[in-house]
């Protein structure tokens, strides 16, 4: 079960889920093109010790892609953000655990901050502004206009 569905109150409802944004895990994707591109020179080598050189470094390469693949697909998992008809939920961690919740009557600004590839792409941050707190900037979110749309529609 969810850490949101766990503490919904009764009558409240989920409006939107928010989601990082499949771009975390671009850092994967340049380690296995770098191993894949070392695997392609080395190949084409005509000493057998420059090409086992050659798979031994693409092998460290496609291994720290698998790495840091592996850390993208656990924080986009670990991580949970969703807008209710009463409040704005954010969690994320695993065994130790960071929640902000904040009441919709609390919310004074929503800010959505995109760079031009986030507006290509369509991610950006989040920062929920409320009275005498905020919620911490959300970065790399899926969405961010339709979720500060969820927000502050009332």
């Amino acid at each position: 079960m969810s850490y949101v569905n766990s503490v919904l109150q009764p009558g409240e409802t989920v409006k939107v889920i928010g989601k990082l944004h499949w771009t975390i895990f671009v850092r994967a994707v340049v380690f296995a093109a770098i191993g894949l591109l070392i695997l392609v020179y080395t190949s084409k080598l005509e000493t057998e010790k420059a090409r086992e050189l050659g798979q031994i470094g693409a092998g460290l390469a496609f291994a720290v892609a698998a790495l840091a693949f592996l850390h993208a697909w656990f924080m986009r998992w670990i991580t949970e953000l969703a807008v209710t008809n009463h409040r704005v939920i954010y969690k994320r961690g695993f065994l130790r655990r960071y929640t902000v919740e904040m009441n919709m009557d609390k919310v004074e600004t929503v800010d959505v901050i995109q760079s031009i590839m986030g507006r290509l792409l369509g991610y950006g941050t989040i920062r929920v502004r409320g009275t005498g707190q905020g919620i911490e900037d959300l970065s790399r979110v899926a969405d961010p206009v339709g979720i500060r749309n969820a927000i502050t529609a009332r």
